[in-house]
């Protein structure tokens, strides 16, 4: 015979022999198996026949069944009519109106008091600008209690005056020119008239009382006599 060929053959049987050996071991673990588990008590019977009637598809199939008509149950659409839908519609337009007058209210009486506090507070500015020629008339004053020399004194009140004016036209005051100028009534006020010469008939002639602009807009007229 040739060596190969008994090779071939020894093989199945050399399988055959681990294959009793294999199975000789699974029967000798059974066996070790059953002799270390305990049997179950007649109580751990009752549970595990419990769990498996709740776990059985019957049931499952009974509790899926009570739960599904529950679960289709859905109410259905109820249908409005057209007076319940006209009725939904002026609810609807009346608290939105009801909103929208409630917050104009608010807005008007928002707008009062901001009105108001600028009302309050429009001269602040101007005060301010005006509060440091104030300072220099105080001092001015205290000087003019034990000055001697009239002529400084003079040129003090003339410098305040200066820087009182030089504050007003910083805020847009302006002062009218109004002596030989043609008498104009949309901004000046003829007190009365006097005989002059042929050249300043229907002039100024003198001023009694200055006008002023304020942004070129008159606040007060300039009151004098005219030429004629």
């Amino acid at each position: 015979m040739n060596p190969h060929q008994a090779k071939r053959v020894s093989l199945p049987a050399f399988f055959m022999s681990v294959w009793r050996k294999c199975l000789l071991a699974i029967k000798l673990t059974i066996r070790a198996l059953k002799t270390t588990i305990k049997p179950m008590s007649s109580k751990e019977k009752d549970i595990t026949g419990n769990l498996e009637d709740l776990n059985s598809p019957d049931d499952l199939n009974s509790t899926e069944a009570d739960e599904t008509p529950e679960l289709a149950k859905v109410e259905p659409e109820v249908e409005l009519s057209e007076e319940e839908k006209l009725k939904f519609k002026v609810s609807e337009l009346n608290d939105k109106f009801l909103r929208l007058y409630a917050e104009f209210d608010n807005y008007k009486k928002r707008t009062a008091t901001e009105r108001l506090d600028l009302m309050k507070s429009a001269g602040k500015d101007v005060i301010v600008s005006l509060l440091p020629v104030l300072d220099d008339f105080d001092r001015a004053l205290q000087v003019m209690e034990t000055a001697t020399d009239i002529i400084s004194v003079k040129e003090g009140i003339q410098l305040v005056r200066n820087k009182f004016n030089k504050t007003l036209e910083q805020r847009g005051l302006k002062e009218m020119n109004s002596i030989g100028e043609e008498f104009n009534s949309d901004i000046q006020e003829a007190v009365t008239s006097i005989p002059a010469a042929e050249e300043m008939a229907g002039k100024v002639v003198e001023v009694l009382e200055k006008g002023y602009l304020l942004n070129d807009k008159v606040i007060r007229f300039a009151k004098v006599i005219v030429g004629n």
